[in-house]
């Protein structure tokens, strides 16, 4: 296939955003030699529909790979293929047979055939690899919703695992909401009957349900593949952008009922585990900038218990942290701005 082109775009915002007549698309790497943008038009495609190199000449601003796409549309289907070194003894693991997820993505998209144990050979499949989605961040209606501002002292907190709220028979939720964001919206009356005030929800970034042992599934979530992705195992709906947009429906209506949302987070790993595990995002894209390696650079830093440790001394990945944060609190109202704080989140099992 022959490449595809693009304008320069901008280094900023991160990720994939949505303008007028197209998407700008920027990721981080800097040792990169050079970077590819793919697109699909199916999850789980076997070849890319659209691939576009991107020239360090006229695509690169300091670390920051970049390209404005005309015509783009929110539920694109993209990844990206990083070229470089493959020397582990130095931390260099690129491999640009491999398709990447982009860390700032907000939506990511799981073919029915992902495998993990495929994705940690050198030879996986691309069809089978978990890969991003465009989203419009302003493409949703919030009907005027604001932060409730529920003083600390009257807070009554019900902790909860999204399926595992509504996943039995039992919970009285129709079966096709069972374990989803949807399920949970069925269930506002009850919580109010409890005198609930705030949910505080067991993590809800996109994860890794197969980073279990053999024959077990994850169910925690404790393994995250993306820090601004909702999990699509909790949604209903069927897409690239089901996951976003009932997570926004359920928080609206959570809101609504006078119901505030906490989220439990996890910042101090990712579904990658050590050097024996899959190649997802942060490893192809830039394994010395988002890991802490050990003096044998080809070994992680296992201060999670986990198999990694995300590298929360990098400038760059605090600056993620936080742009995740706030991200999210975005997410849960139309009122957010830039310098609003974030009373909903907290972090758990911080880096070292």
């Amino acid at each position: 296939m022959d490449a595809d082109s693009a304008s320069r775009g901008r280094a900023a915002p991160q990720g994939a955003s949505v303008h007028p007549g197209g998407v700008n698309f920027s990721v981080y790497s800097r040792a990169a030699s050079a970077m590819d943008l793919v697109f699909f038009d199916h999850e789980d495609d076997a070849h890319p529909s659209r691939v576009i190199r991107l020239d360090p000449a006229d695509h690169r601003t300091y670390h920051y790979w970049h390209a404005f796409v005309p015509g783009v549309q929110p539920g694109q289907i993209y990844a990206y293929r990083a070229h470089g070194t493959w020397d582990p003894a130095s931390g260099m693991r690129f491999d640009a047979t491999k398709v990447l997820i982009d860390p700032y993505g907000r939506a990511v998209v799981i073919p029915k055939s992902y495998s993990r144990e495929e994705a940690c050979r050198e030879d996986a499949s691309i069809s089978a690899a978990m890969k991003s989605a465009v989203v419009d961040c302003s493409g949703y209606d919030w009907e005027g919703d604001v932060p409730l501002q529920t003083p600390s002292s009257r807070t009554v907190i019900y902790e909860m695992h999204v399926r595992g709220f509504t996943r039995h028979p039992s919970s009285g939720v129709p079966a096709p909401k069972r374990g989803t964001y949807a399920g949970l919206i069925e269930k506002i009356p009850y919580l109010r009957q409890l005198g609930i005030t705030a949910v505080e929800l067991l993590p809800v970034f996109q994860f890794d349900a197969q980073d279990a042992p053999p024959g077990l599934i994850n169910y925690w979530g404790y393994s995250p593949v993306s820090f601004f992705a909702p999990h699509s195992g909790y949604s209903s709906r069927q897409g690239p952008l089901a996951a976003i947009d009932e997570f926004r429906d359920m928080v609206k209506e959570l809101h609504r009922a006078g119901i505030e949302v906490i989220l439990d987070v996890v910042f101090n790993h990712t579904a990658e585990g050590d050097e024996r595990g899959p190649t997802l995002g942060f490893r192809g894209l830039d394994n010395r900038t988002y890991y802490i390696l050990e003096a044998d650079r080809s070994r992680y830093a296992n201060y999670s218990g986990t198999g990694n440790t995300l590298n929360a001394n990098n400038a760059i990945v605090r600056r993620m942290i936080v742009d995740s944060l706030r991200s999210w609190w975005k997410r849960c109202t139309s009122t957010a701005s830039a310098s609003t704080s974030l009373p909903f989140s907290r972090e758990t099992c911080p880096a070292p």
